[in-house]
């Protein structure tokens, strides 16, 4: 995860962390992401059923879901364990988590034991009922998925009026106070919409935005071959970053983050270079901090069923089940040899990754879609879009 408006236009410092210790417990959720203890930020996909259809579901979701779910008590276990481990946020995902009814229940059972409880959700069950619920249960952000504007977007869901749904969820959590972001997945068949996606920010006053770059994973897998090319990658973050700064200079500001390719570090600190010499020292130290893709150590997924995995789209390799061992246990005495690799993956990360002089603050990058493409978990991940002269160690 890359803060582009924390980093680009200045609204975090180094001191901001330093102030707090770096300490995930003692952070503030906008500067969670540069802790030094890393306490991983657990996603739970509560469910695998969905009302939709969408064809990028990393997940494979399903009408009805499974019959094996976590079941109630099961769950307020695992947010037991969560809370004492010293998790900062649980997030609930699906499939589509408000699927499940005692969604609330557990949101606000995790809030109790003193967690963030954030939902990733397609917002087209969010009625104002249910936002004045998920207000009084104390939820700290509840993040929709738009892949575009009403067409394209619809098209991505496989439901027609599920854009009209999302937008009228937005303003239910608005209204309730709530706050409320969107979700968007970059490739080739809506990489026109991000312009959309910014005027909606604006005209909305919606506070918080993130860029996905696709994870060939589930039926996202599918969609590889419609993934951006390099040059349309820098064309698309430079964007992003155009426009983020745009927002900040008129005094409206956002956060704007992008997600799942943290070459955007290097890029945007190659590119700051170039603007501002002095920024660009604060951001180079930021990513420092940041360390990038934190998949299996800052970073975490329960499945409906009790899998543990590296992060949600790693599907195909469980860790263990939480119904047979805590997730505190599995997390810190891992007998999976891939999770013990995955903490110190920099150490086994091979081809152009291993010199890469943005290494320390890249992480590697995202091992799951190296391992989709060339079978090899530790190749170079495919959608590093760094010329080899900008990752050369004698530049």
């Amino acid at each position: 995860m890359i803060g582009i408006s924390k980093l680009y236009c200045g609204t975090v410092e180094p001191s901001d962390a330093l102030r707090y210790g770096r300490h995930s417990s003692q952070l503030p959720s906008h500067l969670l992401q540069f802790s030094a203890d890393k306490r991983p930020v657990v996603v739970w996909n509560v469910t695998r059923a969905c009302n939709l259809k969408c064809v990028h579901c990393y997940a494979h979701a399903t009408d009805d879901g499974t019959a094996d779910e976590l079941s109630h008590a099961e769950g307020r276990r695992l947010i037991d364990d969560l809370a004492a481990f010293g998790v900062p946020v649980l997030l609930f995902s699906g499939g589509e988590p408000l699927v499940r009814k005692d969604l609330p229940d557990l949101a606000a059972y995790a809030v109790e034991k003193g967690m963030r409880a954030v939902i990733s959700t397609n917002g087209t069950l969010i009625s104002r009922d249910m936002a004045k619920t998920l207000k009084q249960i104390g939820l700290s952000y509840v993040g929709i998925s738009l892949d575009g504007m009403k067409t394209v977007n619809d098209h991505f869901r496989g439901v027609p009026g599920a854009f009209d749904k999302a937008i009228a969820a937005i303003e239910h959590c608005q209204a309730e106070g709530i706050k409320v972001g969107l979700r968007f997945t970059m490739n080739k068949r809506n990489v026109q919409e991000i312009d959309g996606i910014f005027d909606l920010l604006e005209e909305m006053e919606i506070p918080r935005v993130c860029f996905y770059h696709l994870v060939y994973a589930g039926r996202g897998s599918a969609l590889q071959v419609d993934d951006l090319t390099h040059a349309e990658t820098r064309a698309a973050v430079d964007l992003i970053i155009d426009r983020t700064q745009r927002l900040h200079a008129a005094g409206k500001p956002k956060e704007v983050l992008t997600v799942d390719n943290h070459a955007d570090g290097p890029y945007l600190y190659l590119r700051l270079l170039k603007e501002d010499h002095r920024r660009a020292a604060e951001v180079l130290e930021l990513l420092e901090m940041n360390e990038g893709n934190n998949s299996g150590r800052g970073i975490g997924c329960v499945s409906w069923d009790g899998e543990v995995y590296a992060d949600q789209f790693w599907r195909h390799h469980s860790f263990g089940n939480v119904r047979r061992r805590p997730f505190s246990e599995i997390w810190t005495d891992p007998e999976d040899p891939l999770l013990r690799q995955l903490k110190e993956k920099k150490k086994y990360v091979q081809g152009r990754c291993a010199t890469c002089r943005w290494l320390d603050i890249c992480g590697g990058n995202f091992r799951v879609r190296a391992e989709a493409v060339t079978g090899n978990v530790w190749a170079p991940d495919p959608a590093c879009y760094l010329t080899d002269e900008e990752i050369a160690q004698t530049v």
